[in-house]
């Protein structure tokens, strides 16, 4: 058994009827502020492995990111709208078609080349729900009131 299983099965545990009340009780809906506080997290542990060297924040905060991936994959479950292995599936899905010119015959000369491919394939995949990125304004406010409600809350004023 991986540890990544090891994990899914520590988090199966904690939503179980005889779990975690805390765990049980979260919904993707209460989970959307450590979702966004976990990710600035990992932009600090990001920005002290830049600064000193040091590694551990970074892979304490990334560790805490994914526990936010694993807890949304297994409510998902349980309301039976997905798997965590529909999410890695659609995302190892979405890396092999935007990488052409690494798992198919595209060539590309520079990185340059690269985006431009990856944001022409990404606007053919998205043909039809244009309506889904009209929403993203909605979801940036949100987020940066999260954010300012984090760092309130941790004592910070930004």
């Amino acid at each position: 058994m991986t540890e990544f299983e090891k994990f899914e099965e520590i988090i199966a545990r904690l939503r179980a009827e005889d779990g975690c009340p805390w765990d049980r009780e979260q919904t993707h809906t209460s989970l959307k502020p450590a979702c966004i506080e976990e990710a600035a997290e990992v932009v600090c542990g990001i920005n002290i492995l830049n600064e000193t060297g040091n590694p551990d924040n970074l892979k304490e905060e990334l560790g805490d990111l994914l526990l936010q991936v694993v807890m949304h994959a297994r409510i998902a479950e349980e309301e039976g709208l997905f798997t965590m292995d529909d999410v890695i599936k659609t995302v190892s899905d979405k890396m092999i078609r935007r990488h052409p010119h690494v798992f198919g015959d595209v060539s590309v000369s520079d990185s340059g080349e690269v985006l431009k491919n990856w944001a022409d394939i990404k606007k053919e995949e998205k043909k039809g729900k244009e309506w889904m990125d009209k929403r993203l304004p909605d979801a940036f406010k949100e987020a940066k009131e999260l954010i300012d409600v984090a760092a309130k809350r941790k004592g910070f004023s930004i």
